[in-house]
Parts: structure tokens; C-alpha cells; sequence
């Protein structure tokens, strides 16, 4: 029996301009998975620690997203799969994404890669679209490519991994309160006007060149969105005054990590980025609620092997 035991990190979705395209791929967050190929055909999951989720194959995202790489693969093999969850669920920061990414990463990996990360992102996306209902790549594309990563088409699927500048540094906050993936889509609205469309564009361009050039000031002047976060701002608590704290505090930018309730702010070096943790929980500390602040690089790799058995 073949096993793995993989860590499979947390990701920042939308990155502000980029609702459904953009993500990034954090370094000190994530879930641990224990993955391994056996002789009996079908797919097991034989532990969950760490959260309340269904041991049910076709009600697991990891389960739905490797019986999506077997049914491609066509040969009927044994996997057994144990699942360590450190991401909370509903967080915003790629939950399900993270089993989902882990999941077809560690499988592939013990057939001995037969397919490219790019081409495992549309295996990971059957389990966000079991979690959320939308086949959605923002965040299981950075987890399996490591990095930011933009999905430049859904159809057909075309995932492009960007340049990661060295310097930048996230700080996550996340409310312990749940906002679902499912209900925080519910308070878009599907039409928007030109103008917005054009604004939002001009900031995914400019976010994607200042990642390439490196030029922090462009990639913070891009970090703006005239077209989500003002409808899903409303769901989470303090919000605002949170993105004040930070902007003050020297962070590039801040918004809303994926659906919520977590909120990002990226930074240029681990000094303002840990004085924008510090500001931002002050923020929070007066509102009664449990939070955690997370302070994190980019993970430019993506998951991460732990150990490997034969």
C-alpha cells in the first residue's frame, strides 16, 4: 500500500477585482491529508478530525473530486483517504477547496503524475461545486499551482499561474461566524453596469502587471471592488473599520477573503503586515466575537508533501 501524508493549504479567493478568477495560495494555513492507494477498489474516507463532515464518498468533496480524476483515469483502483481539518469550515480562506485540491493532488502524485496540475483543477472543481453548487477555480487553482493564479476561462478551462513578488505578505482575519459559500453568492446581483464592468477590468489588469512588474504601489492601487464587495461587505461584521485599520497601518489593500466572513489585507513585508494583524485586532477585540488572525506568505508551491510510504 502506497500512502502520502500531504499538507494542503488555505487560499485567498477574488483577491478583491477578481471575483471567480483571481486566488492565492497561503504558506502557514492549511488542512493535513493522509492519502493511499490500496487493493481493494473504491474510495473510503476512514477519518475526519477536526470538523463535522460527511464519511460518505458522493457527500465529501475529496471523495467527489478523486472519483471525478478515477472516472478520467479509467482503472479501478483502491483509495482510502484521512482527512485533518485546521480550516474551518465556512471560513472564506478555501475550505473545501483544500480537500478538494488534496485530495486529486496526492492520488495523482501516487499514480505517478499522469496529470499536470493545470489539468487536476477541473477535478478539484467537482468538489467546490458539491460545497457551493458552482464549479468554481479561484481557489483550488493556487492551491494545486501554489502562488496567484488567474482562471482566464471557464470554457474551455484555462488556468494561467502568475508571478508571485517575494515581498508580499497576507494577514487574514477570520470572525468566528459562518457564511456560507451558497448564501453569500445569493446577495449578487447577475447584471452589472458597463461602467462598473470597465473599473473592474482596468483593476484585474493592473493587478495582474503589478504582480509581474512588482510594482507594490499598482498592485494596491488594483485591489479595489466597485462590483461584489459592496453587496457581501454587509455580512460581515466591522467590516470597514477593519479596512481602515489596515489601509492606515500601510497595508496595500484589504477586502473579503472568497465569500467571507474572513477578510485579507495584503502587505509588502512581514513588518507591516504583522502591524496590520495587530491594528486589526483591536478592531474585532471590541466586538465580542472569537477570531483568528492568521499572518502568512505566499506559498508559491502550492500542497506539500509531509511524508511519503511505500
Amino acid at each position: 500500500m502506497k500512502s502520502i501524508r500531504i499538507f494542503t493549504p488555505a487560499t485567498v479567493a477574488n483577491l478583491s477585482c477578481g471575483f471567480d478568477v483571481l486566488g492565492c495560495c497561503l504558506d502557514t494555513v492549511g488542512d493535513e491529508m493522509l492519502i493511499s492507494l490500496t487493493s481493494e477498489p473504491g474510495i473510503r474516507i476512514t477519518k475526519i478530525e477536526g470538523a463535522d463532515l460527511p464519511m460518505e464518498t458522493d457527500k465529501n468533496v475529496a471523495g467527489v473530486a478523486v472519483q471525478a480524476l478515477l472516472l478520467d483515469y479509467k482503472r479501478d483502483l483502491g483509495v482510502t483517504i484521512e482527512i485533518y481539518k485546521k480550516i474551518k469550515a465556512g471560513s472564506g480562506i478555501g475550505s473545501s477547496a483544500a480537500s478538494s485540491a488534496g485530495a486529486v493532488w496526492a492520488v495523482n502524485h501516487l499514480l505517478g503524475n499522469p496529470y499536470t496540475p493545470q489539468e487536476l483543477v477541473k477535478f478539484a472543481m467537482e468538489g467546490e461545486k458539491l460545497a457551493s453548487g458552482n464549479a468554481h477555480a479561484d481557489n483550488v487553482a493556487p492551491a494545486l499551482l501554489g502562488g496567484f493564479t488567474l482562471v482566464r476561462s471557464y470554457n474551455p478551462l484555462d488556468v494561467i499561474k502568475l508571478h508571485s513578488p517575494k515581498d508580499l505578505v497576507m494577514t487574514v482575519i477570520h470572525p468566528q461566524i459562518e457564511v456560507k459559500t451558497s448564501d453569500s453568492r445569493s446577495v449578487i446581483k447577475h447584471n452589472v453596469s458597463l461602467q462598473q464592468a470597465i473599473h473592474q477590468w482596468g483593476n484585474v489588469g493592473g493587478l495582474v502587471a503589478g504582480l509581474f512588474t512588482e510594482d507594490y504601489n499598482l498592485i494596491g492601487r488594483s485591489l479595489e471592488d466597485v462590483i461584489i464587495e459592496p453587496l457581501r461587505s454587509i455580512l460581515i461584521p466591522e467590516f470597514k473599520n477593519v479596512k481602515n485599520a489596515a489601509i492606515e497601518k500601510g497595508a496595500l489593500g484589504c477586502g473579503i477573503s472568497g465569500s467571507g466572513p474572513s477578510i485579507f489585507a495584503l502587505s509588502k513585508g512581514l513588518k507591516i503586515a504583522t502591524d496590520v494583524a495587530e491594528a486589526i485586532r483591536v478592531v474585532y477585540a471590541k466586538t465580542g466575537l472569537e477570531f483568528d488572525i492568521h499572518i502568512s506568505q505566499i506559498n508559491s508551491n502550492g500542497v506539500k508533501i509531509i511524508e511519503e510510504t511505500q
